[in-house]
Parts: structure tokens; sequence; C-alpha cells
């Protein structure tokens, strides 16, 4: 179980996950991002509890992304399949996740919400994962950001996938201070 701490003036964060069957545990104060985590938690297949609070939202949705990014770093094994693809309709929304959970940030999307586009880039920027989204079809933004975290969610589950080998030409990569 990984489990990160952020605090600042702005927001206090607490999250905790671990690979398990997509339990949630979440308490943000902002109906919707629970809702969108809840979601993640069960299709990515990992046990997440969040407890947040904070002065704006936007700081809200972006520090919770933060950490729930660094957990999912921290609890990726280094023998995982390290890619997930999928695409995901929900009604008249058709959205497309492609995740490489190999160590190198990039976030290409965007999603019609400019706080859950934030949140998906500040996501893979902390999770150390590059990550496309496209928007296939949607008029709906509410249907298109939740195919997003589902999207999202059956990708990481399919690169937390334990294959027993490095998914890398270069081997384990090791970054250490000296």
């Amino acid at each position: 179980m990984s489990e990160i701490t952020r605090e600042t003036r702005e927001t206090q964060i607490r999250v905790r996950l671990s690979r398990g069957t997509g339990v949630a545990t979440v308490s943000t104060g902002e109906p919707f991002l629970d809702h969108m985590l809840v979601t993640f938690a069960r299709y990515s297949g990992l046990d997440l509890a969040v407890d947040a609070r904070g002065d704006l939202r936007h700081h809200l949705i972006e520090d919770v992304a933060i950490a729930v990014g660094a957990a999912v770093a921290l609890e990726l094994p280094a023998t995982a399949a390290r890619y997930g693809d999928r695409s995901l309709p929900m009604d008249e929304a058709l959205v497309h996740a492609a995740l490489d959970a190999g160590g190198r940030f990039y976030y290409r999307g965007p999603l019609p919400s400019s706080l859950y586009d934030h949140w998906m880039r500040s996501f893979a920027e902390h999770a150390r994962a590059t990550l496309h989204l496209r928007v296939l079809r949607g008029t709906d933004r509410h249907h298109i950001v939740e195919a997003a975290f589902k999207a999202l969610g059956f990708a990481l589950r399919d690169a937390f996938v334990e294959t027993g080998t490095v998914f890398s030409t270069k081997g384990a990569v090791s970054v250490g201070k000296s």
C-alpha cells in the first residue's frame, strides 16, 4: 500500500492506494470529484482512500490528482505490463485512453472541462506516465469526463498486470541520489 500526504496552505490531502478490487472511500467535499475518484478506483481495480479539503475547487482537484498520481507511481510493480489502451462508450460519449506507465510524463488531451483536463495532466505528471486522451464523440461534458476516468481506469488496470519481465530495452531503470 502507498500512502501520500500533501499539505499546503491551500489543501490537505491524504491518499492511500493499493492493488485490490476497486474499493473506494472518498471524501473531498466536491461531489463530482468524489464520483470520478470512485469510478477511477472501480475501473482500475485499485483500492483507493482519499480524504481531502481545499480552499478552492481548482486547488483541491489539482492537489488530489498530484497525490493520486504519486501513489500510482509508487504502487506500479517493476515487472508490470506498463501499457494500457482502452476506448469506452458512455451514452453519446466515446473516449479513448492510451497509457504508458514507464516513467516518462507526457499528457495530450484535451477534455471539455478545464478542471478535469488539468486533473488528467497533473495525474499523468505525478504518476510519471504518458497519457493520451481522445474524445472521439460526445456532447455532454459529464459523460465525456466520466468516460475518460473509466477509460483511464481500464488502461491502468491493463498496465498493472504483473508480467514477470521488464518491458523496456533499457531493462530496469533505477534513479538515485548520491
